[in-house]
């Protein structure tokens, strides 16, 4: 039994990820906002969902709160903290932009400076494959230079990476960063190109598909998320001289971080995505094709190969069954 501090708690992925330790015994305290970005609604039922476990708590507030969110972690006393919550959508990024600097910036520095002075064993914070930026050498290695983000969601989380880094380089606090590709499942973020799809089939209305569909994503089933996440858990970084081989491999040199991609390593054209829906729906897309948004990137596709030699696992949820 281990105890865990989680914050977006309420939201997709650390819903999931919430709902999974806590079946699995774990004592979880959710930190959410619980924000109008999307329907609130959706929060509060799966906040109800993770209160009916006894070892689940709760606190609704922000990031920015920095003295609460440092009195909450003293409190709870967490071994790990997951830091999940942000402000998410890449496209929202370039209306809203200081909602991204609030959020994943200051909201984050929170966040580490509260794990620095609480000593966790281990702090996990969600990065994005959207780091990648403009890199058109498939797959996308840990390895590779992140110099090229397209939007101001990127950067920030291209920052946070960053900010980790030199977190655990000069206080040795244990950081694993973690770069989701195109998360997708149940309870899932209405905003997200599935559900948007299948409700404007289901009403008989227009899908938007930019780049006439000729892009490419790697789709991850939450639930294999959910499963990495917990895996790497208790897998923190080390920064003895026997650190593992994988680990400087990334970093050069022993500092207890570590990026690991997250995704499911199947490359899928976004009209075949469509075409599983419709097979699903039983119901034709009616598509306007329209040319690339801003910020979007034409393929993303993860190299898995070190979350497999650190979990031995890896995602492999197909998307027709996903």
């Amino acid at each position: 039994m281990k105890k865990i501090f989680i914050t977006g708690s309420a939201g997709f992925i650390g819903f999931h990820v919430s709902q999974l330790l806590l079946s699995e015994g774990d004592v979880v305290h959710g930190y959410d906002s619980m924000n109008s970005y999307y329907d609130v609604s959706l929060k509060e039922d799966r906040k109800k969902i993770l209160s009916n476990y006894e070892s689940y708590t709760h606190t609704t507030a922000e990031l920015e709160d920095h003295k609460k969110l440092h009195d909450i972690i003293n409190k709870f006393e967490p071994e790990i903290i997951i830091h999940l919550a942000a402000q998410a959508g890449v496209r929202y990024s370039i209306d809203n932009p200081r909602a991204y600097i609030n959020s994943n910036l200051i909201g984050t520095f929170n966040v580490m400076e509260a794990a620095r002075a609480s000593g966790v064993r281990h702090l996990m914070m969600a990065s994005t494959s959207s780091v990648y930026g403009n890199n058109h050498r498939l797959p996308f290695n840990e390895k590779e230079k992140t110099d090229s983000q397209l939007t101001l969601y990127a950067a920030t989380k291209k920052a946070n990476e960053n900010m980790a880094h030199a977190y655990a380089n000069i206080y040795g606090l244990p950081t694993t960063m973690l770069r989701f590709f195109t998360v997708y499942g149940p309870w899932g973020r209405p905003d997200l190109a599935l559900f948007k799809f299948v409700k404007a089939m289901l009403n008989d209305e227009p899908i938007d598909v930019y780049n006439e569909g000729q892009m490419f994503r790697d789709f991850t089933y939450v639930s294999d998320v959910a499963e990495a996440i917990q895996r790497l858990m208790t897998l923190a970084p080390d920064k003895s001289a026997d650190v593992d081989s994988e680990q400087l491999a990334v970093n050069e040199k022993a500092i207890p971080f570590r990026v690991v991609n997250i995704g499911n390593s199947e490359k899928v054209l976004l009209l075949d995505f469509i075409k599983s829906i419709e097979l699903a729906l039983g119901k034709k897309a009616i598509k306007r094709l329209l040319p690339m948004q801003p910020g979007d990137v034409p393929a993303t596709l993860a190299d898995t190969s070190l979350l497999k030699s650190l979990t031995g696992f890896e995602p492999s949820t197909s998307y027709k069954f996903g």
